[in-house]
């Protein structure tokens, strides 16, 4: 007799995968949350009654040079909902569009296409304002600060930098080693030459136990973000948060530090969810558009799964990966050259070694050490999945099937619709 089921749906590309799997496998979603009804309005309100800080339009002053830095096309971001209103409130201030200055905060990622910008910003904005893309690997287009309290080089953004006013726009979801994104990670990694990436990202602080979802305090990564972001002070910041279906459900302005405090503590109350013990198989994805662009990203998903699979497990990814491995940076070269998760965990533990992307395949590697891990993608080829050290997975029914085989008729099964969206934690980590 075949055993019952149920059908999942999961977040992949711009639509969804369904996916039929045991009737009791535990499904976790992000908790519904409404979208607001006029977020327009809601942002509007946002920016005149701030947290922690007087409301736009009092905080800025005529004349003076704006630089507004906003996410690129990996996030979620609704940089087309949420810019207008705000470039809109800036005007009203006394700001002249020529001195309005909006820069895609890169990070270390590739540039966007003009296509792309305008698809992420609207036309208006694009034709209205300067549009600039953060370069980590420009000399010119970066200015020193002194290093952190960890010795670590500080370079910024120099147009940021060198603005009358600066305001931070993001998106705030969780994160596998800042714990939440948005805040003052809109300026390091966002906004930082690759040095100061690779320094806030290297092997010592990824391994630290406290950089991971969800956790701000303590948590080496997210501090020193921190303390570059006040370095750029004043700010003033904009962030969101979204449901599953990229409607906004909240608005937080402000204070760097206040405004963002809040939207975490928000957030927590739909992502957060705790289980009692580990499963056999997770599935997972990397919510879709426009986050599982590409291999990179979707670690961040499977990181989200391994949050609760067991040790000997199976971890299922499923991402549609448009973007391919990506081809840019070093993520797919240091894999290659590594040929295993063991051997790339002692290459990044050598002394003095440090690489573009190496984050990335540090904490994969880390997690394959846990469980083994498939790879169901339209957007990439076989070769290119075992290349990143993965399992091809061409056919999930069957896949699933053989896993289930495997593990046994009792199997725990586990399903992550939205992937990196909840944060899933095992009950004896929650208490501790």
């Amino acid at each position: 007799m075949t055993p019952p089921t149920r059908t999942a749906h999961l977040s992949y590309g711009r639509g969804t995968l369904p996916v039929a799997v045991p009737a009791d496998a535990a499904i976790f979603e992000m908790q519904p949350v409404p979208g607001l009804a006029d977020e327009a309005a809601a942002i509007r309100a946002a920016l005149r009654q701030p947290t922690g800080a007087p409301p736009l339009a009092e905080w800025l002053r005529p004349g003076q040079t704006v630089a507004v830095v906003h996410s690129d096309i990996t996030r979620a971001t609704p940089n087309d909902r949420l810019l207008p209103v705000l470039l809109e409130d800036i005007e009203a201030a006394g700001i002249r569009p020529h001195d309005i200055t909006l820069i895609n905060g890169l990070g270390t990622h590739r540039p966007q296409t003009e296509a792309e910008l305008r698809a992420m910003l609207g036309d208006r904005i694009v034709e209205r304002y300067r549009c600039t893309q953060h370069n980590a690997f420009d000399d010119a287009a970066l200015g020193p600060l002194p290093p952190t309290q960890r010795g670590h080089p500080v370079r910024l953004n120099r147009t940021f930098m060198e603005a009358d006013a600066r305001i931070v726009t993001g998106l705030i979801e969780p994160h596998f080693f800042a714990g939440f994104s948005g805040g003052p990670k809109g300026l390091l990694p966002a906004l930082a030459g690759q040095e100061s990436v690779l320094t806030n990202h290297s092997h010592a602080m990824i391994a630290h136990p406290a950089a991971t979802w969800g956790v701000t305090d303590g948590n080496p990564i997210w501090e020193e973000m921190r303390e570059v972001a006040l370095r750029a002070a004043p700010l003033f910041l904009l962030n969101v948060t979204l449901n599953a279906a990229k409607q906004i459900t909240g608005v937080f302005a402000g204070d760097l530090l206040a405004a963002h405090t809040a939207g975490c503590d928000f957030l927590r109350q739909s992502v957060m969810v705790t289980v009692d013990a580990p499963f056999d198989i997770v599935l997972t994805t990397n919510s879709g558009y426009p986050l599982d662009q590409n291999l990179y990203q979707a670690v961040k998903g499977m990181s989200a799964a391994g949050r609760i699979v067991r040790p000997g497990g199976a971890i299922v990814m499923c991402a549609a990966c448009a973007d391919g491995v990506p081809s840019h940076g070093q993520y797919a070269r240091l894999l290659a050259e590594a040929g295993s998760p063991a051997a790339m965990l002692a290459r990044l533990a050598q002394p003095g070694f440090s690489a573009p992307d190496q984050w990335q395949a540090q904490i994969q590697a880390k997690l394959q050490q846990q469980a083994e891990v498939f790879v169901y993608s339209d957007g990439l080829t076989d070769e290119q999945i075992r290349g990143a050290l993965f399992t091809p997975c061409r056919d999930l029914p069957a896949t699933l099937a053989m896993l289930l085989r495997r593990y046994g008729p009792h199997a725990r099964v586990a399903v992550l619709p939205d992937g990196p969206q909840v944060i899933a934690t095992l009950r004896a980590e929650a208490v501790t």
